[in-house]
């Protein structure tokens, strides 16, 4: 399944613009808990990716899959995105 129904770009700027401490939250809870920064690099149907970047200024790609499984639009985008970030928050 491709994901011909979410505006990538928007996502990403959106992400990066607004939810800077959610990517981090999510950063940390799923996969890096080391992570000061964390900025969205990519979105597709079966999950996210992050770059994140750690006190010794290392860099690394987190790739974290949607809960739900895939989605074929920007409403399941958002949706698991805000699941991820309140399942990151506690």
């Amino acid at each position: 399944m491709a994901v011909t129904e979410v505006d990538v770009d928007g996502v990403l700027e959106h992400m990066n613009a607004d939810h800077l401490e959610a990517s981090l939250s999510i950063a940390r809870a799923h996969g890096y808990p080391a992570a000061l920064s964390a900025e969205m690099t990519g979105v597709d149907e079966h999950g996210a990716t992050w770059q994140v970047v750690d006190a010794g200024g290392a860099e690394a790609m987190l790739r974290v899959s949607w809960p739900g499984g895939p989605v074929a639009d920007t409403a399941g985008v958002r949706r698991e995105v805000v699941g991820l970030a309140r399942s990151a928050r506690g």
